[in-house]
């Protein structure tokens, strides 16, 4: 039998989710198990560029900003290690990264651009996992160098005009053009990436018995979307339509995997941290416009979160890596982005104690 090894998160969403203090009858090990896998597995669906692929460097323990170097040298995240040295690894929180590297097993570091590397689905599987009683299955689909502008434009995104040129609408090529002049030809289309997006999650929730082994028929719930990209957009003409396609993206996500009241949660650029500036910043003032304590889109209330990054910038001195378009591979920014994602979707998951199911359909 595995065991489950959880970490305490202290804060009111996570502690409003525990149970009332009602004295429990005494329960079998194994008629805890059965009442789990009894219940639908809770999916979540992470997507974005290559930040959400993962460049958080796992070790090793000499290279400054690696997980492992946070772990020795400064005695962080102590949950994530054993005391023999080794990582963590759950038992109750599956991970499938599809798309691009595909991976599939019990969630430790190591699920990101390469066995070296973790992206936020380490922090937010650690979130939900220490949350939720059912199983937790991340679906992590994504894709580098990846615009919301043209590669990820959503279903029903219509042409634009800016500065003189006419950028495409979905399934559009090329991504922009001029009236009256011929058309370059690109072996691409807008929104092709999305379509491969929706292609790849449907193919794991169509056949979950291969790609999450202990699965045993329950049936699963979309529980929630989580989103951390940006930098390809960071242009004039894709940051001015940013939001636009956000909103559009969320809509058509929970349209597409019919989950209408699903959590989304959406995590910041944060290139140069609080220094972030021109069409960077515009992207970022985008993000989070569309969160839903905002009031600008009333329909958001409560269900769409965004979570600002910039905090979580590391430095090239004391980061791995010089590619300020990963992050430097700093290991800290991906394991908070990640653990602020998993907080933000813990504040709007409904509450157990309510019973409630959020309108989501669950299937099997």
């Amino acid at each position: 039998m595995r065991i489950a090894l959880r970490t305490v998160f202290l804060g009111a969403a996570i502690l409003c989710a525990v149970a009332p203090t009602q004295q429990a009858p005494s329960v079998t090990a194994e008629q805890t198990t059965a009442t789990a896998e009894a219940r639908p597995v809770k999916v979540f669906i992470l997507l974005g560029q290559s930040n959400m692929v993962g460049f958080g460097r796992v070790g090793p323990a000499d290279v400054e900003g690696s997980l492992a170097w946070y772990c020795e040298q400064e005695g962080k995240y102590p949950e994530l290690r054993r005391d023999d040295g080794s990582w963590v690894v759950r038992d109750d929180v599956w991970c499938v990264k599809t798309t691009v590297g595909q991976r599939q097993g019990w969630l430790e570091p190591g699920f990101g651009a390469r066995p070296q590397f973790f992206g936020p689905e380490l922090g937010f599987g650690e979130v939900l996992g220490d949350l939720l009683d059912e199983p937790v299955l991340i679906i992590k689909a994504s894709q580098g160098n990846r615009s919301l502008g043209w590669d990820i434009l959503p279903p029903g995104s219509e042409r634009f005009e800016f500065q003189g040129r006419t950028y495409a609408g979905y399934r559009d090529t090329p991504d922009s053009w001029v009236e009256g002049e011929e058309k370059k030809a690109v072996d691409w289309y807008a929104g092709k990436q999305y379509d491969d997006f929706v292609r790849d999650i449907h193919e794991v929730l169509n056949d979950l018995r291969r790609f999450y082994p202990d699965y045993a028929g329950q049936g699963y719930e979309i529980a929630g979307f989580a989103w951390w990209q940006g930098h390809k957009d960071q242009n004039a003409a894709h940051a001015s339509r940013y939001e636009q396609n956000l909103v559009r993206l969320i809509q058509c996500l929970r349209e597409e995997f019919e989950a209408p009241n699903a959590p989304f949660a959406i995590a910041t650029i944060a290139f140069g941290g609080m220094g972030l500036k021109g069409h960077g910043l515009t992207v970022l003032e985008a993000q989070l416009a569309v969160s839903g304590e905002t009031g600008k889109y009333p329909e958001f209330e409560g269900n769409v979160k965004t979570v600002d990054a910039r905090p979580f910038w590391h430095a090239r001195e004391g980061s791995p890596s010089n590619q300020d378009y990963h992050y430097f591979h700093n290991a800290e920014t991906y394991l908070e982005v990640g653990r602020a994602l998993g907080r933000a979707m813990a504040e709007m998951l409904p509450q157990r104690a309510r019973g409630s199911q959020s309108g989501r359909r669950v299937r099997r």
